[in-house]
């Protein structure tokens, strides 16, 4: 008789190896959570299983919220919860503590004084027979009518109460019921890292909870809430807290060292400053010479030419459209103008910025130094660099340029750098290993594989330059970016739409003729 054995009695040994393994995944979600360890192996088990997304829900972290973040060492995560649950807790507050009527009143009450000296001085008026008695009279009707408006307002203000307290108080339990739901899985992507890096804290950490304690319900629950629920706060709140305590006489007092600073520069490198002026002045009387005193036929088969070698017929076609635009619109000479402004400040910006290029991608710490200056140059606002540039040089045309040179600068460095970061390794090995030496490395090797990137850099330095053609106008640079400026300053929408269709063609032609040179991008 055979022997019926159940295939459930037999532990194969991939069954046995499959129980160790989730045994020891087990001890190590126990050995992460510590507290709680049951809930969690459960979890991350439950999120691990799957691919997508499983819903569990974390009583602990729904109730404490960013507390239970801090405790975790969930610090992104804790800035997440304390925001929202601060909004949804300050419409609550709003709703239910916050007078939301006093402003309107406030405004009310204002209005009604005002209201009440006119209507004094409309009666005496009318007893002395003055001939503005009408007027103050109905002046003072109007105050009125505006304060009775006010208070229907404030009315209404306060009418929202209810309705406000209701949708904090829903808010703040959607938000309990987020922090819930995505708890786990934050802390599972925690412990997956704290596989890698036991390094990491597991557990709670008694000093992440007394961290998140004190920021949330100690520095930024109480002094927002009692912001915005107390309807005239204290006085001390308001000077220390409301508002920041800055003191005016001090930034008088920088403010009239850096006067006296500018001054020091301008007067003791006038000489410096001349000599920059007049170079840049001479390159630009150059590029007007060949763009603007030229013949426009001659210019125009130039550019017409060069679009045809360098971007093929169809741009050549679209550039002779452009130019046309251009000239029927009487925008030629101010175009050309243009672009010999934009021509001089490019030709700078690439002459420069190649070379820093170079030397940054060839040295780390160069780079970190000029990396902070780009930045500089590229996130300040260009009306505020405006500011030494007409301290220094002036007005007219070589500043825009140089102001344009702060703007325009920075993507042929960066690009530049990412390019020749970017070829290969093996390649220069190669070139090193038949006995290239730097300079040869340098113009056979790294430029020709970085071109691209350069230039796509070059590409976007000048249409960057363009860019600041209406700024520069601001300091006298003249050119299509004046009639802009005028048509701003007289409201007249017709010409400022046509100038800015000029700047828009100049601006696709270079774009279409430096991307035919480089290539596709």
């Amino acid at each position: 008789m055979a022997t019926e054995v159940s295939l459930s009695s037999v532990n194969t040994p991939q069954t046995e190896a499959a129980q160790a393994a989730a045994t020891k995944g087990d001890a190590l979600i126990a050995e992460f959570a510590v507290q709680n360890a049951d809930h969690y192996v459960k979890a991350f088990n439950k999120i691990g299983a799957t691919q997508g997304y499983v819903f569990t829900f974390n009583l602990w972290a729904a109730i404490l919220g960013p507390l239970w973040a801090g405790a975790r060492n969930l610090w992104g995560l804790f800035w997440l919860f304390a925001l929202a649950e601060l909004f949804a807790v300050v419409q609550l507050g709003r709703g239910l503590w916050g007078d939301l009527g006093a402003d309107k009143m406030a405004q009310a009450e204002k209005l009604l004084e005002r209201a009440a000296e006119r209507q004094a001085a409309a009666v005496e008026a009318i007893k002395n027979a003055a001939t503005n008695a009408e007027a103050l009279q109905k002046s003072a009707e109007t105050l009125n009518r505006a304060a009775e408006n006010a208070m229907l307002a404030a009315e209404a203000a306060v009418a929202q109460g209810p309705r406000l307290a209701l949708i904090g108080f829903v808010l703040l339990v959607l938000v309990k019921a987020i922090q819930g739901m995505t708890a786990d899985w934050a802390l599972e992507r925690r412990f997956v890292h704290w596989r890698a890096d036991r390094s990491l804290k597991a557990g709670i950490s008694q000093a992440g909870l007394l961290g998140a304690a004190l920021l949330a319900y100690v520095a930024i629950y109480p002094m927002t809430i009692y912001r915005f629920t107390v309807a005239k706060p204290a006085e001390f709140f308001t000077n220390f807290f409301a508002v920041f305590p800055a003191d005016r006489d001090f930034r008088v007092a920088v403010a009239t060292e850096l006067d006296k600073g500018f001054d020091f520069v301008t007067i003791n490198g006038e000489a410096l400053f001349d000599s920059i002026v007049f170079a840049i002045r001479m390159l630009l009387d150059g590029l007007e010479v060949m763009l603007v005193s030229t013949p426009w036929p001659v210019v125009m088969a130039v550019i017409v030419v060069l679009a045809w070698r360098l971007a093929g017929p169809r741009v050549a076609v679209f550039t002779v459209a452009a130019l046309a635009y251009l000239a029927f619109l009487g925008f030629w000479e101010k175009s050309m103008a243009t672009v010999a402004l934009l021509g001089a400040a490019a030709f700078i910006c690439i002459a420069i910025g190649i070379p820093i290029g170079i030397w940054c991608a060839k040295s780390k710490s160069a780079f970190a130094v000029v990396r902070p200056i780009l930045d500089f140059m590229q996130t300040m606002p260009a009306f505020v660099y405006l500011i030494p540039v007409i301290a220094f040089f002036g007005t007219g045309k070589p500043p825009g340029i140089l102001a344009t040179l702060i703007f325009g600068m920075p993507p042929v460095v960066r690009l530049t750098v990412l390019g020749l970061r970017g070829v290969p390794a093996h390649v220069r090995e190669a070139a090193m290993a038949f006995g290239a030496d730097k300079r040869f490395l340098l113009f056979k090797v790294d430029l020709p594989l970085a071109l691209p990137s350069i230039m796509t850099g070059i590409n976007q330095t000048i249409l960057m330059c363009l860019s600041m053609v209406v700024i520069a106008s601001l300091i006298g640079a003249k050119g299509l970016g004046e009639d802009v400026l005028e048509a701003l300053q007289y409201a007249a929408e017709g010409q400022g739409m046509l100038a800015g269709f000029a700047i828009l063609f100049c601006a696709m032609i270079l774009d279409r003729i430096v991307q035919g040179r480089s290539g596709p991008a």
